[in-house]
């Protein structure tokens, strides 16, 4: 059984025991929360899609670690006119463990 959730303007594709990465939610760690912006919920053959949400489904998560991700480099440049701009950026996000489908 999987499901599709949508949360911080993605979409993740999940599944109970899984760990995802999701954008930063104000959550501490070991709390549970509920994602309840679920658009997809397959059961084996048995698959149900919303429009746009399914009614009633909700995928039950705990939060398990807040982080940053890895620091990736923006390099500008423009040949032959000595510019030159070095920025670098990382990315805040939580990492949740499914816990159930609840459709």
């Amino acid at each position: 059984m999987y499901a599709v959730v949508k949360t911080g303007g993605k979409q993740y594709r999940v599944s109970a025991g899984e760990k995802v990465r999701i954008e930063r939610i104000a959550a501490d760690i070991g709390q549970e929360i509920v994602l309840e912006e679920v658009l997809l919920v397959a059961d084996g053959e048995a698959v149900t899609v919303g429009t746009p949400l399914v009614a009633g489904a909700a995928v039950k998560a705990k939060v398990v670690a807040q982080g940053r991700g890895d620091k990736v480099h923006i390099f500008k440049m423009r040949r032959r006119k000595h510019y030159r701009r070095t920025m670098g950026h990382r990315q805040n996000y939580t990492e949740i463990e499914i816990l159930g489908i609840a459709a």
